[in-house]
């Protein structure tokens, strides 16, 4: 089973159908093409960093005389994209206002959303407002008047 993030949007109200599931786990196309992953998902910073530093990392290693390992160092990026993908997704839904529900375990995206629907509803029977609880201004302690020097004022006494 895999662990689905369940993030909700700033307006929870606004749409019930604009949550989205975030696998949690390792992400193969993110291993195999990094800078498209990211683009995808729309990451755009992420995207292009990738792209550079991925650039960078292949003409140093080739300046470098390293042969094939300067393609191997680009391919420390790659790693990197696919192991924290969908951290960086995460991440990049949180910056945009959107707000963690939960974790939902489930074998497939369709049953994920089902069982956020199911426990959502559950939830939202169980959440009753607690009534308001407003002092009463009488009981309220008088003012003391005459000026305090210390952690405690006795009244009455200068």
């Amino acid at each position: 089973m895999a662990a689905y993030v369940v993030m909700e949007p700033p307006g929870r109200g606004e749409k019930a159908d604009a949550t989205a599931f975030v696998r949690d786990g390792f992400t193969w196309l993110g291993l195999l093409v990094p800078p498209l992953w990211l683009a995808w998902h729309r990451l755009w910073i992420e995207a292009g960093l990738a792209f550079v530093v991925m650039g960078l990392l292949s003409m140093a290693g080739q300046k470098l005389g390293l042969g094939f390992a300067s393609s191997l160092l680009s391919l420390l990026v790659s790693l990197y994209v696919g192991l924290e993908g969908q951290g960086l997704r995460i991440a990049a839904l949180r910056r945009r206002g959107w707000h963690e529900w939960g974790v939902v375990h489930a074998g497939r995206l369709d049953d994920a959303d089902i069982r956020y629907a199911l426990e959502a509803e559950g939830h939202a029977e169980e959440t009753v407002p607690a009534p308001r609880i407003v002092p009463d201004a009488a009981l309220a302690r008088p003012a003391q008047p005459g000026m305090a020097l210390g952690l405690t004022h006795i009244p009455g006494r200068p």
